[in-house]
């Protein structure tokens, strides 16, 4: 896993729950786990494929997925019903799709799947051989923590730009 993947990620999530939501996040200790990802009560699971393959998971429990809706929804959520489910499902594609824009520009063109839920504490993962980096996020509503597993994919051709060659030039 490239660490100069992570940034993207950081500031696009960074933005996103500043302008969504209203909320600061303060980021913890970066750290690198293989094996199988365990879920969270709730986990947003997105593929990038492209200059950049992989997943990325969004994880928190289900008392901050219920407040991060409600900040979303800018109403008071009780439950972690569809209308919650539908919010932090888009909440990852956002940041995700913000990340994939920042990857873009630095020639790293990759597109992002729609976004999954999966509900529930325990669940196994396995990212294969990809390692996640694994970043969280701290704001004063709860803890939003984001699993990078993601490589560099050799076998795909950047664009180039097309040259033409003028009328009346010999090769």
């Amino acid at each position: 896993m490239n660490v100069k993947f992570l940034n993207p990620f950081v500031l696009s999530a960074h933005e996103t729950l500043r302008l969504e939501m209203r909320e600061t996040a303060e980021r913890g200790e970066l750290h690198l786990e293989t094996g199988a990802y365990r879920t969270d009560d709730v986990t947003v699971i997105i593929s990038l494929i492209g200059a950049v393959d992989g997943a990325v998971f969004y994880s928190m429990s289900n008392e901050t997925a219920i407040r991060f809706a409600s900040a979303l929804m800018r109403e008071r959520l009780d439950a972690f019903d569809e209308l919650a489910q539908s919010g932090i499902a888009e909440l990852g594609n956002v940041i995700t799709g913000q990340a994939s824009m920042r990857l873009s520009d630095a020639g790293y063109e990759s597109n992002i799947s729609t976004p999954s839920l999966i509900l529930g504490r325990g669940a196994m993962i396995s990212t294969l051989e990809f390692p996640r980096l694994v970043v969280p996020l701290s704001t004063s509503i709860g803890v939003l923590t984001i699993h990078l597993s993601l490589k560099e994919n050799p076998h795909t051709i950047l664009k180039t730009p097309q040259i033409t060659t003028p009328k009346n030039f010999e090769v």
